[in-house]
């Protein structure tokens, strides 16, 4: 059917009169507050009934997708320590079933409420909804009594409340009102003026049920479902809610009452930022192009548009090698876009539309992109956006680097945009870095594709599409994100014009619903601002593209992570690294990567400068000319068979960079870790505290794997501090080795570290290696009266500590030595003479 001949949705949604003027003539609430006396952390301290409740969970999610540091602590445990110094630790004090915090034994609640008076900080709960001993109760003396098991519908705000900083009271949220479990809420009544209703409802007659809790009440009395407590019975101030957060609207009132009752320290920005890319114009069947009276619709919304988001222009991203590739009414709606090229903005998709990801070539990709360039320039497009779309974000990450290459020649582009950093999902998680000075920006989706042209073949019809907008997914997307770069398509804009009706209706709901204010930039002026906010993704974290299936489909297909180290020597200096890498490339089985002519056998790409050349520069240490890792004849205790190597890689400078631990693992989540290991007083001097240092950090890791484990729920996983680790690690990951025994009998460790990589069929070390008196140490056996031994610089002696230095230092790192040792022993590892001695020394 022709679209045009279609009902197609109109963006009609109005506040009412109103409440809306109201609004208008009232400013925000000023959550702050002013005394120098006061330092607290912004962060929130969150009580959840076990590490697994779905509640707990929801609201750990919210925190993070606003970006807010908090601390998660299981009720009726241990209170954590509040104050560090004078300075407070939380600003907020969450309690995900606030039953809990009123049954606490008194002393932890007279500490919780002695905290919250001192420091001027709030208390925000949530009342379970089908708790029958609160039933009538009261919560606080006789000033608020609540009710369980009730359904209610048609919320709405007090739109005086002092809580309400991003939320206004613009409408009524008619229907029946969710919540977990079977839409059942807690209602509250109050009986003192500290309290003031925040959102209210009115009860759901379900088959002419009658509302049999005590208070009584009738259908038209308003139900308090979220109510504020000013703190004036005893100077703490709350919020409470009457369910969790499946209703949107209690996500938005609980960042409200966070901001509330951390004073302003925990508020997220009223300004919004969004971008709405409309991608492939010129592409498409014919039936699904932009005709005349398409772009003239295009054109009024984005007027209208305008008057409610400053700066508003739709971003058109083309293809110009299909301009005229529709019949005679879609033809005449590409000149059309030309002829009022002047009112968008305009960035170059592709020319031809293909994925940049399947050109093996920079120099082709060039000749495309310039025809693009050309087609921009006959036909008066602006060239000058520096902003580029890759079509399905191939080639933007994981990262492909002739398009960059061509990027940077034909268009001089500075922004671009992907879903896919670091995956698609979860959408609260995705970030933003740049690479060979392109910014990357976070992409958000808003539930329309290139098939999604008719409401009726909506996936759920358009009452799915509804409730994205109507506080939805859509509609949280720009709540939640600060700067919003959408993805649309064009034929999203033909025939029954979905999106001009998403971005209209959406915008008028936020408009409505809450006091954000909404403007547009360039593509250019958005990333700059997005950066300063935050500056902490400046750098890209290269994960492995092989983890994830879409990642997979838009990565070159002569790439492969066959090409990457299955383990990593990460030792400190000076405790036998060079050594145990020269026994290793011995092994027939493995290989190391190719010498890199800046720093010789080691790599150092996670923890410098090389890591921003890419991962393409990094695999190409793994690969043969040809660019593949190719099966070899090896040759092992006289049995011959074809093998592909295991690839290693190592670095003494990893081991104390505090950059690694994160990178490393993001790439290489499951390769194997070797650490060489020896007694630290063992060297005088600055020599001597640069092996401390490294030892620290091996201790200071296992301490905090106690920790993470319990925080993570992975009792079986070692968690390493920065510096070392840094990641969770499965105990079969990591190998601590004796850097003392790999000196004296170095075939013995080359067993085990074989049996620990799982390598079949063994190699015989043992008449491989020979002791060589010259030097005091194990060489390469050559022939039967020459050995290849490692350089002057190796195996050096050094003269005794004094015994007075040594003593202090043995004392100084017992804690991290026993710490050291309950590692080995989960992990079911030997524990190294000299640290048996070192810890008796200690002792004694």
């Amino acid at each position: 059917m022709n679209g045009l001949m279609r009902s197609r949705p109109e963006a009609s949604y109005r506040c009412p009169t109103l409440l809306s003027e109201h609004h208008r003539q009232r400013k925000w609430v000023d959550h702050s507050y002013s005394s120098s006396r006061l330092r607290i952390d912004p962060k929130v301290l969150l009580f959840v009934e076990n590490t697994f409740s779905k509640l707990g969970r929801d609201i750990a999610e919210l925190l993070v997708h606003n970006r807010m540091k908090y601390k998660v602590e299981v009720s009726g445990r241990s209170l954590p320590i509040m104050t560090n110094g004078d300075k407070g630790r939380f600003s907020t004090i969450v309690f995900e079933n606030y039953t809990k915090y009123l049954h606490m034994d008194k002393w932890n609640k007279e500490l919780i409420d002695k905290y919250a008076r001192e420091y001027n900080i709030g208390i925000l709960g949530f009342m379970p909804s089908r708790d029958e001993t609160f039933v009538g109760a009261q919560l606080k003396n006789a000033s608020l009594y609540i009710d369980t098991n009730v359904k209610v519908k048609d919320a709405y705000l007090n739109p005086s409340s002092g809580v309400l900083r991003v939320t206004r009271a613009g409408d009524i949220v008619r229907g029946l009102l969710p919540s977990e479990p079977n839409d059942l809420w807690t209602v509250f009544s109050p009986n003192h003026t500290t309290f003031e209703p925040v959102c209210m409802a009115t009860h759901y007659h379900e088959q002419e049920a009658e509302y049999v809790h005590s208070p009584p009440s009738t259908s038209n009395m308003p139900l308090i479902t979220v109510i504020q407590d000013k703190g004036e019975e005893d100077g703490i101030r709350r919020v409470l809610f009457g369910a969790g957060l499946k209703f949107w609207l209690n996500k938005l009132l609980f960042l409200d009452g966070v901001s509330y009752l951390s004073r302003g320290r925990l508020s997220i920005s009223l300004k919004r930022y969004v971008l709405i890319d409309i991608d492939d114009i010129f592409v498409g069947e014919k039936g699904t192009r932009l005709k005349s009276t398409d772009v003239e619709a295009i054109l009024d919304t984005q007027e209208r548009l305008r008057n409610l988001v400053p700066g508003f222009r739709f971003n058109l991203g083309f293809s110009g090698k299909y301009f005229h590739y529709g019949d005679d009414e879609e033809n005449d709606g590409d000149d059309l876009l030309l002829e009022h090229s002047d009112k968008f903005m305009w960035f170059p998709h592709m020319w031809n539309h293909i994925q940049p990801h399947l050109y093996g070539n920079v120099s082709q990709l060039v000749i495309d992109m310039s025809k693009n360039k050309d087609f921009a320039k006959e036909h008066g497009i602006p060239i000058d956006s520096g902003y580029s779309v890759s079509p399905h974000h191939s080639g933007v990450y994981p990262v492909h680097e002739i398009l960059y290459d061509a990027w940077k020649k034909v268009w001089n582009i500075k922004v671009t945009s992907t879903e896919e950093y670091p995956h698609l999902r979860p959408a609260r998680l995705r970030r933003a870095f740049i690479h060979r000075g392109v910014m990357v920006l976070p992409r958000q989706t808003c539930g329309l594709f290139t098939h999604t042209i008719f409401i009726d073949r909506y996936p759920g019809g358009q009452s799915k599409l509804d409730e994205s907008i109507w506080g939805g997914e859509l509609f949280q997307t720009i709540i939640f994100n600060t700067i919003n770069v959408f993805m649309t398509h064009m034929s999203n804009y033909g025939n029954d014009r979905l999106g001009l009706y998403t971005f209209e209706s959406v915008i008028k709901y936020v408009q409505c619903w809450t006091n954000l204010q909404m403007v547009t930039l360039p593509p250019v002026l958005l990333a700059e601002k997005y950066f300063k906010m935050h500056p902490d993704e400046l750098d890209p974290i290269w994960g492995n593209p092989c983890d994830d299936p879409r990642h997979r489909k838009i990565w070159a297909n002569n790439k492969t992570c066959e090409s990457l180290p299955q383990f990593l020597v990460i030792g400190p200096q000076k405790t036998g690294t060079t050594a145990l890498y020269t026994f290793l490339t011995m092994h027939p089985t493995i290989s190391s990567n190719k010498p890199s002519p800046e720093t010789f056998e080691e790599v150092q790409f996670f923890n410098g400068k090389n890591y921003y050349r890419g991962l393409d520069w990094y695999m190409r240490f793994f690969m043969s000319e040809n660019g593949t890792v190719e099966q070899r004849n090896v040759t092992i205790n006289n049995q011959e068979s074809l093998k592909k190597p295991i690839l290693f890689e190592k670095s003494a400078t990893y081991f104390d960079n505090e950059l690694v631990p994160r990178r490393a693992h993001a790439l290489l989540p499951r390769a194997k870790i070797l650490v060489p290991a020896h007694a630290c007083p063992q060297r005088p001097g600055r020599r001597e505290l640069h092996v401390l240092r490294g030892a620290d950090r091996v201790v200071n890791f296992t301490q905090e794997s106690q920790r993470s484990a319990e925080s993570v729920s992975e009792p079986r996983s070692v968690r390493a501090a920065p510096g070392a680790l840094g990641v969770v690690l499965l105990p079969q990951q990591l190998l601590i080795i004796d850097g003392d025994e790999l000196r004296n009998d170095p075939v013995s460790i080359m067993y085990r570290l074989q049996q620990f990589l799982q390598i079949d069929p063994l190699f015989d070390y043992s008449s491989r290696l020979r002791y060589d008196k010259n030097k005091g140490f194990y060489c390469q056996v050559i022939s039967q009266n020459k050995n290849k031994c490692l350089g002057r610089n190796k195996g050096r002696q050094y003269p005794a500590m004094d015994s007075k230095s040594a003593k202090y230092l043995n004392v100084y790192y017992t804690t991290h030595n026993s710490a050291l040792v309950k590692m080995l022993k989960r992990l079911d590892q030997q524990i190294p003479m000299w640290l048996r001695e070192d810890l008796g020394q200690s002792s004694s």
